[in-house]
Protein backbone atom coordinates (compact mmCIF):
# COMPACT_ATOMS: atom_id res chain seq x y z
CA UNK A 1 0.00 0.00 0.00
CA UNK A 2 1.04 3.58 -0.03
CA UNK A 3 1.70 6.04 2.71
CA UNK A 4 2.82 9.64 3.37
CA UNK A 5 5.72 10.60 5.72
CA UNK A 6 6.41 14.05 6.59
CA UNK A 7 10.34 14.34 6.86
CA UNK A 8 10.00 18.42 7.69
CA UNK A 9 10.89 21.25 5.92
CA UNK A 10 7.51 21.21 4.17
CA UNK A 11 8.54 17.83 2.07
CA UNK A 12 6.35 15.09 1.72
CA UNK A 13 7.51 11.82 1.21
CA UNK A 14 4.95 9.31 -0.58
CA UNK A 15 6.19 5.27 0.77
CA UNK A 16 5.38 1.66 -0.30
CA UNK A 17 4.62 0.05 2.66
CA UNK A 18 3.54 -3.55 3.73
CA UNK A 19 0.02 -4.18 4.18
CA UNK A 20 -1.58 -3.98 7.50
CA UNK A 21 -3.39 -7.24 9.09
CA UNK A 22 -5.00 -6.49 12.99
CA UNK A 23 -3.91 -7.65 16.00
CA UNK A 24 -6.67 -9.17 18.30
CA UNK A 25 -8.34 -6.23 19.10
CA UNK A 26 -8.00 -4.27 15.74
CA UNK A 27 -9.51 -3.28 12.58
CA UNK A 28 -7.96 -2.57 9.35
CA UNK A 29 -9.73 0.30 7.58
CA UNK A 30 -9.36 1.06 4.03
CA UNK A 31 -9.12 4.91 3.74
CA UNK A 32 -11.57 6.71 2.24
CA UNK A 33 -10.80 9.91 3.09
CA UNK A 34 -7.97 11.75 5.14
CA UNK A 35 -8.33 15.68 5.86
CA UNK A 36 -4.94 17.52 6.82
CA UNK A 37 -4.95 19.67 10.14
CA UNK A 38 -3.12 23.02 11.08
CA UNK A 39 -1.59 21.28 13.62
CA UNK A 40 -0.13 18.73 11.11
CA UNK A 41 1.26 22.06 9.45
CA UNK A 42 2.62 23.73 12.19
CA UNK A 43 3.93 20.53 14.23
CA UNK A 44 5.43 18.02 11.69
CA UNK A 45 5.56 19.30 7.91
CA UNK A 46 7.16 22.96 8.50
CA UNK A 47 9.05 21.69 11.18
CA UNK A 48 9.17 18.51 13.70
CA UNK A 49 8.27 19.50 17.26
CA UNK A 50 10.03 16.49 18.83
CA UNK A 51 8.15 16.44 22.16
CA UNK A 52 5.39 15.19 24.47
CA UNK A 53 1.87 14.72 22.44
CA UNK A 54 3.30 16.47 19.28
CA UNK A 55 6.59 14.31 19.01
CA UNK A 56 6.39 12.46 15.33
CA UNK A 57 8.36 9.57 14.98
CA UNK A 58 8.34 9.27 11.66
CA UNK A 59 4.66 7.29 10.97
CA UNK A 60 2.46 7.33 8.18
CA UNK A 61 0.72 10.45 8.56
CA UNK A 62 -2.78 12.27 9.30
CA UNK A 63 -5.09 12.25 12.22
CA UNK A 64 -8.07 13.10 10.37
CA UNK A 65 -8.99 9.68 8.99
CA UNK A 66 -12.32 8.08 7.84
CA UNK A 67 -12.87 4.88 5.45
CA UNK A 68 -14.63 1.38 5.85
CA UNK A 69 -13.84 -1.48 7.83
CA UNK A 70 -12.25 -4.44 5.51
CA UNK A 71 -11.09 -6.61 8.28
CA UNK A 72 -11.46 -7.42 12.36
CA UNK A 73 -9.36 -8.92 14.91
CA UNK A 74 -10.07 -12.46 16.48
CA UNK A 75 -11.47 -10.79 19.74
CA UNK A 76 -13.19 -8.18 18.01
CA UNK A 77 -17.32 -7.83 18.20
CA UNK A 78 -19.94 -5.84 17.45
CA UNK A 79 -17.70 -4.37 14.32
CA UNK A 80 -18.37 -6.18 10.49
CA UNK A 81 -16.59 -5.54 7.75
CA UNK A 82 -18.27 -3.01 5.44
CA UNK A 83 -18.82 -0.34 8.82
CA UNK A 84 -18.51 3.37 7.83
CA UNK A 85 -16.57 4.55 10.85
CA UNK A 86 -14.63 7.60 11.95
CA UNK A 87 -11.26 7.30 14.08
CA UNK A 88 -10.93 9.10 16.89
CA UNK A 89 -7.15 10.26 16.44
CA UNK A 90 -5.65 9.57 19.98
CA UNK A 91 -5.59 6.02 21.33
CA UNK A 92 -4.98 6.04 24.98
CA UNK A 93 -3.91 3.75 28.12
CA UNK A 94 -7.88 3.23 28.35
CA UNK A 95 -7.33 2.92 32.14
CA UNK A 96 -6.56 6.83 33.59
CA UNK A 97 -9.43 8.85 34.63
CA UNK A 98 -9.14 10.97 31.14
CA UNK A 99 -9.31 8.11 29.14
CA UNK A 100 -12.82 6.60 31.13
CA UNK A 101 -13.99 9.76 30.71
CA UNK A 102 -13.71 9.07 27.14
CA UNK A 103 -10.93 12.34 26.73
CA UNK A 104 -8.03 10.18 25.62
CA UNK A 105 -6.54 13.16 23.84
CA UNK A 106 -5.47 14.06 27.64
CA UNK A 107 -4.22 10.97 28.53
CA UNK A 108 -0.60 11.08 29.78
CA UNK A 109 -0.01 7.68 29.59
CA UNK A 110 3.35 6.60 28.18
CA UNK A 111 1.07 4.31 26.35
CA UNK A 112 -0.22 7.32 24.60
CA UNK A 113 -0.53 7.37 20.50
CA UNK A 114 -1.86 9.43 18.26
CA UNK A 115 -2.72 8.74 14.95
CA UNK A 116 -0.28 10.44 12.70
CA UNK A 117 2.32 11.15 15.10
CA UNK A 118 2.85 8.25 17.32
CA UNK A 119 1.07 5.53 15.26
CA UNK A 120 0.31 5.33 11.77
CA UNK A 121 -2.68 7.56 10.63
CA UNK A 122 -5.17 7.83 7.74
CA UNK A 123 -3.11 9.13 4.82
CA UNK A 124 -2.44 6.29 3.13
CA UNK A 125 -4.43 3.01 1.43
CA UNK A 126 -5.14 1.28 5.12
CA UNK A 127 -5.01 2.30 8.54
CA UNK A 128 -4.76 -0.40 11.68
CA UNK A 129 -6.82 0.99 14.59
CA UNK A 130 -8.04 -0.33 17.96
CA UNK A 131 -11.62 -1.04 17.79
CA UNK A 132 -12.40 1.06 20.67
CA UNK A 133 -11.31 4.28 19.14
CA UNK A 134 -13.55 4.00 16.64
CA UNK A 135 -17.08 5.72 15.85
CA UNK A 136 -20.02 4.85 13.32
CA UNK A 137 -20.59 6.87 10.41
CA UNK A 138 -24.32 7.21 9.91
CA UNK A 139 -25.13 7.20 6.62
CA UNK A 140 -26.57 10.37 5.60
CA UNK A 141 -22.60 11.78 5.81
CA UNK A 142 -20.21 11.07 3.76
CA UNK A 143 -16.39 9.99 4.11
CA UNK A 144 -14.72 13.62 3.88
CA UNK A 145 -17.73 14.57 6.52
CA UNK A 146 -16.46 11.86 8.69
CA UNK A 147 -12.77 13.18 8.25
CA UNK A 148 -13.81 16.61 9.17
CA UNK A 149 -14.99 15.34 12.39
CA UNK A 150 -11.93 13.14 13.20
CA UNK A 151 -10.56 16.61 14.88
CA UNK A 152 -11.70 19.71 13.21
CA UNK A 153 -15.96 19.90 13.53
CA UNK A 154 -15.19 17.67 16.94
CA UNK A 155 -12.87 20.15 18.14
CA UNK A 156 -15.53 23.03 17.50
CA UNK A 157 -17.93 21.22 19.41
CA UNK A 158 -16.55 20.65 22.03
CA UNK A 159 -15.19 24.53 22.75
CA UNK A 160 -18.84 25.08 21.85
CA UNK A 161 -20.21 23.33 24.58
CA UNK A 162 -17.75 24.37 26.83
CA UNK A 163 -18.60 28.12 26.64
CA UNK A 164 -22.46 27.25 26.41
CA UNK A 165 -22.84 28.65 23.49
CA UNK A 166 -26.74 28.10 22.64
CA UNK A 167 -28.64 30.33 22.05
CA UNK A 168 -25.55 32.78 23.09
CA UNK A 169 -26.51 36.66 22.15
CA UNK A 170 -23.33 37.64 20.11
CA UNK A 171 -19.91 35.60 18.98
CA UNK A 172 -17.05 36.75 18.36
CA UNK A 173 -14.49 34.47 16.06
CA UNK A 174 -11.00 35.32 15.91
CA UNK A 175 -9.91 32.45 12.64
CA UNK A 176 -12.01 31.79 9.92
CA UNK A 177 -10.07 29.07 8.63
CA UNK A 178 -11.58 25.09 8.93
CA UNK A 179 -11.91 25.39 12.50
CA UNK A 180 -13.53 29.04 12.98
CA UNK A 181 -15.49 27.71 10.04
CA UNK A 182 -16.86 24.99 11.59
CA UNK A 183 -17.44 27.19 14.82
CA UNK A 184 -19.83 29.27 12.91
CA UNK A 185 -21.87 26.59 10.91
CA UNK A 186 -22.37 25.14 14.36
CA UNK A 187 -22.63 28.12 16.33
CA UNK A 188 -26.05 29.06 14.02
CA UNK A 189 -27.30 25.49 14.55
CA UNK A 190 -27.29 25.93 17.74
CA UNK A 191 -28.95 29.42 17.93
CA UNK A 192 -26.40 31.74 18.67
CA UNK A 193 -26.66 34.95 16.89
CA UNK A 194 -25.16 37.10 15.51
CA UNK A 195 -21.85 35.53 14.56
CA UNK A 196 -19.00 37.80 14.13
CA UNK A 197 -15.64 37.07 12.44
CA UNK A 198 -12.39 38.03 11.78
CA UNK A 199 -9.66 37.15 9.71
CA UNK A 200 -6.81 38.68 7.85
CA UNK A 201 -7.66 36.53 4.59
CA UNK A 202 -10.26 38.05 1.96
CA UNK A 203 -10.33 34.21 0.65
CA UNK A 204 -11.44 33.43 3.84
CA UNK A 205 -13.89 35.64 4.52
CA UNK A 206 -15.33 35.50 1.60
CA UNK A 207 -15.75 31.76 2.16
CA UNK A 208 -17.37 32.29 5.65
CA UNK A 209 -19.96 34.34 4.11
CA UNK A 210 -20.62 31.91 1.27
CA UNK A 211 -21.19 29.27 3.63
CA UNK A 212 -23.21 31.23 6.32
CA UNK A 213 -20.99 30.39 9.13
CA UNK A 214 -21.14 34.58 9.72
CA UNK A 215 -23.08 37.23 9.57
CA UNK A 216 -20.97 39.58 10.12
CA UNK A 217 -16.58 40.30 9.79
CA UNK A 218 -14.88 42.90 11.22
CA UNK A 219 -12.09 45.38 9.48
CA UNK A 220 -8.96 44.43 11.26
CA UNK A 221 -7.50 48.19 10.77
CA UNK A 222 -10.19 49.44 12.76
CA UNK A 223 -10.82 48.56 16.77
CA UNK A 224 -11.92 45.00 16.63
CA UNK A 225 -13.62 45.40 20.15
CA UNK A 226 -15.17 48.49 19.15
CA UNK A 227 -16.71 46.94 15.90
CA UNK A 228 -18.09 43.76 17.64
CA UNK A 229 -19.85 46.33 20.09
CA UNK A 230 -21.55 48.02 17.57
CA UNK A 231 -22.88 44.64 15.96
CA UNK A 232 -24.12 43.38 19.31
CA UNK A 233 -25.83 46.58 20.26
CA UNK A 234 -23.32 48.06 22.00
CA UNK A 235 -22.96 45.12 24.85
CA UNK A 236 -20.31 42.79 23.27
CA UNK A 237 -20.39 39.37 22.55
CA UNK A 238 -21.81 36.84 25.04
CA UNK A 239 -19.02 34.41 23.74
CA UNK A 240 -16.18 34.75 21.71
CA UNK A 241 -13.34 31.70 20.31
CA UNK A 242 -9.79 31.78 19.33
CA UNK A 243 -9.46 29.52 16.32
CA UNK A 244 -6.00 31.34 14.84
CA UNK A 245 -3.49 30.12 17.53
CA UNK A 246 -2.43 34.10 17.14
CA UNK A 247 -1.70 36.00 20.30
CA UNK A 248 -2.94 39.31 19.21
CA UNK A 249 -6.08 37.86 18.03
CA UNK A 250 -6.14 35.96 21.47
CA UNK A 251 -6.22 39.14 22.67
CA UNK A 252 -9.05 40.60 20.48
CA UNK A 253 -10.83 37.68 22.21
CA UNK A 254 -11.16 38.56 25.64
CA UNK A 255 -11.37 41.95 24.50
CA UNK A 256 -14.89 41.92 22.35
CA UNK A 257 -16.73 39.94 25.38
CA UNK A 258 -18.97 41.94 27.52
CA UNK A 259 -18.81 41.85 31.68
CA UNK A 260 -19.47 38.27 32.49
CA UNK A 261 -18.91 36.67 29.01
CA UNK A 262 -17.28 33.64 28.45
CA UNK A 263 -13.58 32.74 25.96
CA UNK A 264 -12.61 29.43 24.55
CA UNK A 265 -9.04 28.82 23.57
CA UNK A 266 -8.79 26.67 20.75
CA UNK A 267 -6.34 27.75 18.54
CA UNK A 268 -2.96 26.04 19.00
CA UNK A 269 0.22 28.40 19.34
CA UNK A 270 0.75 31.94 20.43
CA UNK A 271 1.82 34.01 23.10
CA UNK A 272 -0.48 35.67 25.06
CA UNK A 273 0.10 38.48 27.46
CA UNK A 274 -2.70 40.15 29.35
CA UNK A 275 -3.55 42.61 32.01
CA UNK A 276 -5.11 40.19 34.35
CA UNK A 277 -6.56 42.57 36.55
CA UNK A 278 -7.93 45.10 33.51
CA UNK A 279 -9.28 41.99 31.19
CA UNK A 280 -10.19 39.55 33.25
CA UNK A 281 -10.67 40.15 37.04
CA UNK A 282 -12.60 43.61 36.86
CA UNK A 283 -14.60 42.18 33.83
CA UNK A 284 -15.36 38.49 35.55
CA UNK A 285 -14.46 36.92 32.63
CA UNK A 286 -13.97 32.93 32.05
CA UNK A 287 -11.46 31.66 29.83
CA UNK A 288 -11.17 28.07 28.62
CA UNK A 289 -8.56 25.68 27.02
CA UNK A 290 -10.53 23.85 24.91
CA UNK A 291 -8.39 20.92 23.25
CA UNK A 292 -9.88 18.59 20.70
CA UNK A 293 -12.90 16.36 22.49
CA UNK A 294 -14.23 13.33 23.48
CA UNK A 295 -15.31 10.11 22.15
CA UNK A 296 -18.92 10.79 23.42
CA UNK A 297 -19.32 14.29 22.63
CA UNK A 298 -17.65 13.14 18.74
CA UNK A 299 -20.85 10.56 18.84
CA UNK A 300 -23.00 13.46 19.74
CA UNK A 301 -22.11 15.60 16.82
CA UNK A 302 -22.10 12.92 14.36
CA UNK A 303 -25.68 11.90 15.21
CA UNK A 304 -26.73 15.65 15.41
CA UNK A 305 -25.16 16.79 11.65
CA UNK A 306 -27.06 13.12 10.57
CA UNK A 307 -30.24 15.16 11.92
CA UNK A 308 -29.47 18.78 10.85
CA UNK A 309 -28.56 17.48 7.35
CA UNK A 310 -25.30 19.46 7.52
CA UNK A 311 -22.46 18.18 5.82
CA UNK A 312 -19.16 19.09 6.82
CA UNK A 313 -17.65 18.89 3.87
CA UNK A 314 -18.87 22.04 3.04
CA UNK A 315 -15.57 23.50 4.73
CA UNK A 316 -13.40 21.20 2.03
CA UNK A 317 -12.44 23.52 -0.61
CA UNK A 318 -9.36 21.53 -2.20
CA UNK A 319 -9.99 17.64 -2.23
CA UNK A 320 -6.92 15.59 -3.97
CA UNK A 321 -5.80 11.84 -4.34
CA UNK A 322 -3.17 10.27 -2.26
CA UNK A 323 -0.65 10.31 -4.81
CA UNK A 324 -1.27 13.95 -4.76
CA UNK A 325 -0.63 14.52 -1.24
CA UNK A 326 2.51 17.16 -1.70
CA UNK A 327 0.12 19.79 -3.65
CA UNK A 328 -2.32 18.89 -0.86
CA UNK A 329 -0.01 19.82 1.71
CA UNK A 330 0.66 22.92 -0.16
CA UNK A 331 -2.09 24.18 -0.33
CA UNK A 332 -3.14 23.41 2.73
CA UNK A 333 0.34 25.56 4.08
CA UNK A 334 -0.67 28.61 2.26
CA UNK A 335 -3.28 28.93 4.35
CA UNK A 336 -5.79 30.73 2.06
CA UNK A 337 -8.87 28.82 1.75
CA UNK A 338 -11.19 26.15 3.34
CA UNK A 339 -10.35 22.66 4.76
CA UNK A 340 -7.69 20.47 2.53
CA UNK A 341 -8.66 16.68 1.59
CA UNK A 342 -7.42 14.01 0.40
CA UNK A 343 -9.98 11.55 -1.09
CA UNK A 344 -9.21 7.97 -1.75
CA UNK A 345 -12.79 6.38 -2.81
Amino acid sequence: MRGVHLPGGRQVDLRDEPDPSPGPTQVVIAMRASTICGSDLRAIYREHLGSGPEAYQDVVAGHEPCGEVVATGANVSGRRVGDRVVVYHVSGCGRCDDCRSGYQISCTSSQRRAYGWQRDGGHADYLVAEDRDLLALPEPLTYLDGACVACGFGTAWEALARVGAAGANGMFIAGLGPVGLAVGLLAHRVGASPVIGADPSSDRRDLAHQLGAVDDVVDLDQPVADQVAELTGGLGAEVALDCSGVGAAQLEVLRSVRRWGRCAMVGEGGELVVDVSQELIHRQLTVVGSWMTSTWRMADLLARLAGWELHPEEVVTTRLPLDSAGEAYRTADMGQGGKVGLVMA
